[in-house]
């Protein structure tokens, strides 16, 4: 037997073969003409023939009461409204599935896009690694050059003889630095080593900075010109909350009253006497370095002993 909550999950209208606006009359025709064809005494041998017998029974009782078809058909609306909401929400998630399917394929085509690119930025950057390496070992090449012709161009000739010359090149020239600084300020005032060679590097090569342990604010400059000292001394002013007072300690050049050439003498040298002579400036060169290495020395102990003095006087 059909439970109700069975019965009431069938289309009943369905079962008796008629449309859902079929009037009392067409239902009554429609079920006698079931009945007939499904009725047990004419099936004896079919098992399921009681059943429909029963389901049609049933349905005619439910579709031939007024309140209990309204009921039904109120039931059978909910359940179109529920089929319809679920459809839609299926319709929903289909394109939500969709749509989630067509960005993970963007992405995928967008990351595979950025690897390319990354790939030949990669390449790229290889490439300029060449040949910047390539640049380089050109530029320090021009630079190793360069700082030969500067060597040579110092190395002295029969033409530089004046007595100021002479006195330069037994003596570099270098300059004393004072500024302001406090016995507890550890930055020396903003004057370190590195910054004063960085600061005076522009004006010619610096050949070496001395800066005092004991008595801060106060360093010596070496020079490898006299050119180079002079411009830093006239140019340079340091820091401008703590400028520096720069005086010649060694080296400067004096004033020498131009003596008259014997140009035809000077263009007949023999080319013996220009061979001697070349040896003879390169010993003397080489003497000079000696006398710098041992001018550097000398004074950084006179710094030493000059700052020993001004402790024990302000003691």
């Amino acid at each position: 037997m059909t439970s109700t909550k069975e019965l009431l999950k069938m289309d009943l209208y369905a079962l008796l073969g008629v449309e859902g606006k079929a009037t009392v009359k067409e239902i009554k025709k429609a079920y006698r003409q079931k009945a007939l064809t499904c009725h047990p005494d004419k099936n004896p041998d079919n098992p399921k023939a009681a059943e429909l017998f029963h389901q049609l029974s049933q349905a005619l009782e439910v579709l031939t009461d007024a309140a209990a078809r309204a009921a039904y058909d109120k039931l059978c609306a909910a359940k179109k409204q529920a089929e319809e909401r679920t459809r839609r929400l299926d319709d929903k998630r289909k394109k939500i599935k969709l749509d989630l399917e067509a960005r993970e394929r963007q992405a995928e085509a967008d990351a595979e896009a950025d690897d390319k690119v990354t790939r030949t930025l990669e390449e790229e950057i290889i490439r300029l690694r060449e040949e910047g390496s390539r640049q380089l070992q050109e530029e320090q090449r021009l630079i190793r050059e360069q700082i030969q012709r500067e060597r040579e161009s110092r190395l002295p000739t029969h033409a530089d003889s004046s007595s100021a010359q002479q006195v330069n090149r037994n003596v570099t020239p270098k300059l004393k630095l004072k500024w302001k600084c406090k016995k507890d300020d550890d930055t020396n005032g903003g004057y370190s080593q590195e910054f004063l060679q960085r600061l005076l590097q522009k004006y010619g090569e610096v050949l070496n900075v001395v800066i005092s342990n004991k008595k801060k604010g106060s360093a010596v400059v070496e020079f490898a010109t006299v050119r180079a000292a002079e411009l830093a001394c006239k140019n340079e002013s340091g820091l401008t909350a703590n400028p520096l007072k720069i005086t010649w300690l060694e080296g400067q050049p004096e004033v020498v009253a131009p003596t008259p050439t014997n140009h035809f003498a000077a263009g007949t040298f023999a080319p013996s006497q220009t061979s001697l002579s070349t040896e003879r400036d390169y010993e003397s060169l080489v003497l000079m370095r000696m006398r710098q290495a041992a001018e550097r020395q000398k004074l950084i102990e006179q710094m030493q002993r000059e700052d020993e003095e001004d402790e024990a006087v302000k003691a």
